[in-house]
């Protein structure tokens, strides 16, 4: 008898180590937010980011973190999946959809026990067959019905695309411009936006969706965090912020703090800074639920910032590009990780990351594998983040529409024309790829063109169905 019981102490004992070492998981993903914008990781930022910069300064923060992708839904893909988006039909913003046969980690993390959730912004498919919604929802986009439903998360609270920062359901009536407005006061001078919030069973939400739209998704995360914590159960949660993709709004509270500036800077700014609020916030509860210390924090955008340099608000700073570009404004973006007990406070690291790299990290961290042989692009940074001085070994690659570029240690090649033609850059040496080196280093280009041209060859194949 005392065999018997000393034996089922020795597995309860065992089992509730496994669930201790299982860490819960967040992705904070910003919409266009440039790499220049968190004061973290440009002193010269004209906007207030406490929250983030005390993420840096709590974490590890990556001075190479890579969108996969120059516009949002492709990087998104490949945040859940692991897997480059030319893979499986999501080539640029409002095309194609997250197909079922894809294996996404809100799945895999379900089988191993986690509640999983999604809020805010969704854009890898459509949320309803019967009403016009957004870019694509509705009939006409029937056949691009992907719902955070279909992909294994518990619950949801999202929109298709895009909505204004702030006041989200609505937009002025007689707006002229469609990129930025000062909140509304009087809302008889307001009409629908367009677009809808839709619950986990596929119903529009009517209630607290007024006000600071970063405010209105983190209210619906937090429950979800709560409840999770209160089974004791490990969580998964998406927060996608939409802010600060156009339309920028900005209420009262976080506009004040730049009246001095234009209209399209001070909406841009100030929800930047009410987003920053909410991750502060986030912060704030996983400390007072005391599960901070057991949970992966990552931060980061999901390309560069909107527009063109010196007439839009948001910063690349001396890289070159911005967002639809694959030059370094483009896809570099701010990246940071807190995760205490593995990461140092104050820490930073030039090693190469990339949005693909989530999955295979996260698995990795609660010893799980990926359960078939399809490709996966992304690596496990957990080797990276307990040594931030590594060199990464696995190149990354990139596409959107007829740019191509392959990264490979401090080397870049670029294509602007399919391929026709490449340029190359020491990221090292020329991090705004002012030097074009191919002349210098015709055989490295040729090299890395090989590389690129097999990995393109392997994305191809599993478009068309090869992996499934």
């Amino acid at each position: 008898m005392r065999l018997l019981f000393a034996f089922s102490l020795t597995v309860l004992l065992a089992l509730e180590a496994t669930a201790a070492d299982k860490p819960n998981v967040i992705l904070v993903m910003c919409d266009d937010l440039g790499i220049g914008d968190p004061r973290c990781f440009n002193a010269e930022s004209p906007i207030h980011t406490p929250h983030i910069d005390a993420m840096a300064a709590d974490g590890l923060k990556f001075n190479r973190f890579y969108a996969a992708a120059p516009v949002c839904s492709p990087t998104r893909g490949s945040c859940l999946t692991g897997r480059h988006p030319f893979r499986y039909g999501i080539y640029f913003a409002n095309t194609g959809h997250l197909k079922q046969d894809e294996i996404t980690l809100p799945e895999l993390l379900k089988k191993h026990g986690y509640a999983t959730g999604h809020f805010g912004k969704w854009h890898l498919g459509t949320l309803t067959t019967t009403v016009k919604d957004a870019n694509r929802g509705g009939p006409q986009g029937a056949k691009h019905f992907s719902p955070p439903r279909q992909h294994g998360y518990d619950d949801s609270f999202v929109t298709e695309s895009k909505v204004p920062t702030y006041d989200p359901m609505i937009k002025p009536a007689n707006a002229k411009d469609n990129g930025h407005w000062d909140a509304i006061s009087d809302k008889a001078n307001a009409k629908p936006y367009g677009t809808h919030y839709w619950d986990h069973a596929g119903n529009p939400v009517t209630e607290n969706l007024e006000g600071d739209d970063s405010r209105v998704i983190m209210d619906r995360a937090i429950p979800f965090i709560e409840n999770a914590v209160s089974e004791e159960t490990p969580f998964f949660a998406a927060v996608w912020f939409h802010a600060p993709h156009l339309p920028v709004v900005a209420g009262e509270e976080h506009a004040k703090h730049y009246q001095d500036h234009e209209s399209y800077e001070r909406n841009y700014y100030g929800c930047v800074t009410a987003l920053d609020e909410q991750v502060g916030r986030l912060r704030a509860k996983l400390a007072e639920l005391n599960v901070a210390d057991n949970t992966m924090l990552w931060f980061c955008s999901d390309n560069g910032p909107e527009g063109s340099a010196g007439k839009a608000p948001g910063s690349a700073i001396d890289f070159r590009g911005r967002k639809r570009s694959l030059y370094e404004g483009g896809v570099r973006v701010p990246g940071i990780l807190v995760w205490p007990g593995h990461t140092q406070a104050g820490s930073t690291t030039d090693f190469p990351a990339v949005t693909s790299d989530y999955l295979p990290t996260v698995l990795a961290a609660i010893g799980a594998e990926y359960p078939d042989s399809r490709p996966i692009d992304g690596i496990s940074l957990i080797d990276a983040i307990a040594n931030p001085k590594l060199q990464r070994s696995q190149p990354i690659g990139f596409q959107s529409g007829k740019q191509q570029a392959w990264h490979q240690g401090s080397y870049k090649i670029i294509s602007t024309d399919s391929g026709k033609t490449w340029e190359l850059y020491d990221l090292h040496q020329d991090p705004s790829e002012s030097h074009d080196l191919a002349d210098r280093h015709p055989e490295r280009v040729n090299s890395m063109k090989q590389a690129f041209t097999a990995w393109q060859a392997s994305c191809k194949s599993s478009d068309n169905g090869q992996d499934y």
